[in-house]
């Protein structure tokens, strides 16, 4: 059986499942590097504001490791935040076939990359894209650093539309790109759907939402670049009782934003809510929203859609050519126009305009399944 060494920096709820389904299925040895030691415990979300810890099992049914960081500021978010001195020397002791790296912007990430030869294997996985790339000297210095970046990778597993075209930017053949979509555990948010809508007719009506609503949802990090601000704006002007705006999360921009929505009743926060809770958080919505000024991709839309909710999403998502299916399962408006977005608002008439492209939302992201991306990684490494 062929070995995999996965380097990624810490567990996360999107990451976990894939690993564990790699393991059960049996047709490669996978074992993952943790790069971010300290994360074994809890971490501070600065972009929440908040100290947080998953209350899902993320280390369970598969095998992984936590490698030594030797920073003086460990944090996943900087460069020099995850160095790693005996990785490459244990990856070469451990003799795998393949690696896959998670991520370059960290230095160890970044020096694998550029120490691994054609022996083992070199995969990576990302989901960068090309929508805000700048012009110029900077933006054509940037493109030939990124190729210096990627020279030694043998493929890359893209996650979509947008990443394909930036991995074939930077260098890569059409060969090396393998479509591997982003995908979510579908079936942990489908598990128990009608007590999970119980549930959530429970909440939304604890919270004084009325049972004819139309609820259009986000839930995240309340910071500048998910455009929260606009949202608010766009709903203001939405005409109609019948509609609730329901915020859930945290984060810098929180007290500004309750401001902002203060002369409209219609609009509602809750705070962060944890994993577990996610499959009813995302019921109480009819219609999820996803309005990021920039987003790689954007995940809670596939968890969303797989509760049976449609999704108007900004074009400035990466997952908006893939996931959404314009006036079928949702709407792609244009990033920063608030006209726009209230377009896509006003299309939602009623609960049961919102349940339609709900169910077809459902059916849809059927297509975007961890077993898809496992397939996908052990194909190429039965090439090798």
């Amino acid at each position: 059986m062929k070995k995999l060494a996965i380097i990624t920096t810490h567990p996360i709820q999107y990451n976990a499942p894939l690993f564990r389904l790699l393991h059960e299925r049996k047709r490669i040895a996978v074992k993952v590097f943790y790069t971010w030691e300290q994360s074994q415990g809890k971490v501070y979300d600065a972009r929440f504001g908040i100290e947080r810890n998953w209350d899902i099992p993320l280390l369970d049914g598969y095998e992984s490791v936590f490698e030594k960081n030797t920073s003086r500021h460990p944090d996943s978010n900087r460069f020099w935040g995850i160095v790693n001195p005996g990785l490459y020397k244990r990856l070469k002791e451990e003799q795998f076939d393949a690696v896959l790296i998670y991520r370059w912007s960290v230095w160890s990430h970044f020096l694998l990359l550029q120490r691994l030869g054609k022996q083992p294997a070199l995969f990576f996985r990302g989901d960068s894209h090309l929508l805000q790339q700048g012009k110029g000297l900077k933006a054509r210095i940037k493109r030939m650093a990124l190729r210096f970046v990627y020279r030694n990778v043998d493929a890359a597993f893209v996650v979509g539309t947008h990443n394909k075209a930036y991995m074939r930017d930077c260098g890569l053949s059409e060969a090396q790109l393998i479509t591997a979509f982003h995908a979510v555990d579908n079936a942990r948010f489908m598990l128990g759907a009608d007590s999970m809508e119980e549930r959530a007719i429970e909440e939304r009506r604890l919270i004084g939402i009325p049972a004819d609503a139309v609820v259009f949802l986000y839930s995240g990090k309340f910071y500048a670049l998910k455009q929260l601000d606009l949202l608010i704006g766009a709903f203001k002007k939405l005409k109609g009782e019948h509609y609730r705006l329901l915020l859930t999360g945290n984060g810098e921009q929180e007290q500004a934003l309750r401001k902002l929505a203060a002369t409209d009743s219609r609009i509602l926060f809750q705070s962060f809510r944890n994993q577990s809770e996610m499959p009813w958080v995302y019921r109480m919505g009819d219609v999820f929203v996803l309005p990021s000024n920039s987003e790689t991709w954007g995940l809670g839309v596939n968890e969303a859609m797989a509760c049976g909710r449609a999704a108007i999403v900004s074009d400035r998502c990466g997952c908006a050519p893939d996931l959404i299916q314009a006036g079928v399962n949702g709407f792609v408006f244009r990033s920063g126009d608030e006209g726009s977005l209230l377009q896509s608002m006003e299309a939602f008439t009623d609960r049961q305009t919102a349940n339609v492209m709900g169910r077809n939302a459902l059916a849809y992201v059927q297509r975007f399944s961890l077993e898809a991306v496992a397939e996908a990684i052990e194909s190429r490494m039965g090439d090798d």
